[in-house]
């Protein structure tokens, strides 16, 4: 399991935030999901994560297709800022969905445990890669041989996430690492 220590060694001091043990002490989910909130953290991570916004309100607030989550973090696209994405975890089963603007909910991870690892792979491989970091900006084309590099690359990831967690690549439409690996090029 990821640990706050870990997390930060890539995303930075001060880019993982724990939640308040106050905050989610009335959340309907597993107690062990509220200990990693509140023992591990939230990081921020490229390309997916710019805040984390827990959700202070004991009852689910972040109004999904699935039903209302706990809100975990919420995003604004820089270019258009009515374009919002959101990570929830779900009440009872402690799911993360990664919700989009219009309220649609992607199966992100099948528990906050698994999303925090999954994160922490992710992370480390994006941030350690010369090809998935972007040193210098997204509109910075990558070569026919830096793209291939990075496709392979994004292969691992792919199966290394698969491995911490299957439930997340049973299928792609509705899945959130599917889709984001496949276009990440794109």
């Amino acid at each position: 399991m990821a640990t706050y220590d870990q997390l930060t060694e890539w995303a930075g001091p001060g880019h993982v935030t724990r939640a308040g043990r106050d905050v989610v002490a009335g959340w309907r989910i597993p107690e062990s999901m509220k200990t990693q909130l509140v023992e591990v953290g939230i990081p921020v991570a490229p390309r997916l994560i710019e805040r984390v916004a827990v959700q202070s309100e004991a009852d689910p607030a972040l109004r999904t297709s699935r039903g209302p989550l706990y809100r975990l973090t919420q995003d604004t696209d820089p270019s258009t800022p009515a374009e919002r994405s959101w990570f929830g975890v779900e009440p009872e089963t402690g799911s993360v969905y990664f919700v989009l603007p219009d309220g649609e909910a992607w199966f992100a991870n099948s528990g906050v445990g698994v999303w925090l690892d999954v994160l922490h792979r992710y992370g480390s491989r994006v941030t350690a890669s010369e090809l998935l970091s972007e040193p210098n900006g997204p509109e910075e084309y990558l070569s026919e041989e830096e793209e291939e590099r990075a496709f392979a690359e994004l292969n691992r990831l792919a199966e290394e996430l698969k491995e911490i967690d299957p439930a997340a690549f049973n299928g792609y439409e509705g899945l959130l690492w599917p889709g984001l690996l496949d276009r990440w090029l794109y």
